[in-house]
């Protein structure tokens, strides 16, 4: 794997604590940067931070998106200006059309997107970041594919790949770059807990067919962060880039 050199560097990055989270954190701790981990479990996230080597992490509920301002304003008091910033929390859950109430909806949106512009608005104000700032959104995609039960999911990764371009466009001015990766299935332990509850051969067989070069491991997910939070990736802004073994074009 690329090695990319973030000394000096501060990130941020959101759904830390496990998954694909965890392995941009790992990635970006072996390149030396100074890694602020973030999720919602406190006993989980300090010892992702222990296993790592990463000395600062904040629980942070980012479903409670009303309270979010001050709790981001108060790390960066406390750490310093962001040089990136990596949203990874989110909730895959599934509802069929029928039971997708708005309640139901609104808690998919907070976490999965609201979380995220809640986050991009404050850490771009004056005196938040430094010069070159980077952000990251962990999209799926699930932005541009459609499937049964997977209405509130769907549209939070594409409101998110919405967003990134109007976003890339309004802060290029400030010399900030706004992306997002769409991973394809990715062998996290949500996956491992979804084919040993349910999830059958005929299941991975469909799968593998679109996925034809395989499931995507974490890692892989976090190679392409790391590249967008590089500076070889200097000309890259607005774009949602697949990570998906081939989904797309199947």
């Amino acid at each position: 794997m690329i090695k990319y050199d973030f000394s000096g560097k501060k990130i941020l990055v959101t759904g830390a604590s496990s998954g694909i989270g965890a392995a941009i954190c790992r990635l970006l701790a072996d390149s030396n940067a100074e890694v602020i981990m973030v999720a919602r479990d406190a006993e989980k996230l300090e010892a992702k931070a222990n296993e790592l080597g990463i000395k600062k992490f904040y629980p942070v509920d980012l479903s409670d998106v009303p309270g979010i301002a001050a709790k981001i304003e108060a790390i960066i008091a406390e750490c310093g200006p962001l040089d990136g910033f990596v949203h990874s929390a989110g909730v895959g859950t599934v509802r069929p059309l029928k039971m997708c109430t708005y309640e139901f909806m609104k808690s998919i949106m907070d976490i999965n997107f609201f979380s995220f512009v809640e986050i991009v608005r404050i850490i771009t104000k004056k005196k938040n970041f430094n010069p070159g700032l980077n952000i990251v959104g962990i999209s799926s995609v699930a932005s541009q594919e459609g499937n049964q039960s997977k209405t509130g999911y769907c549209a939070s990764k594409a409101a998110m790949d919405g967003a990134i371009r109007c976003m890339a466009k309004e802060l290029s001015s400030k010399g900030i770059r706004v992306n997002s990766v769409m991973p394809g299935i990715t062998k996290t332990a949500i996956f491992e807990q979804i084919m040993d509850n349910g999830g059958d051969s005929e299941d991975l067989k469909g799968i593998m067919q679109r996925q034809y070069l395989g499931i995507c491991e974490p890692s892989n997910i976090a190679a392409t962060v790391a590249f967008l939070l590089s500076e070889e990736a200097h000309y890259i802004s607005g774009s949602a880039i697949a990570v998906d073994s081939g989904r797309l074009s199947s």
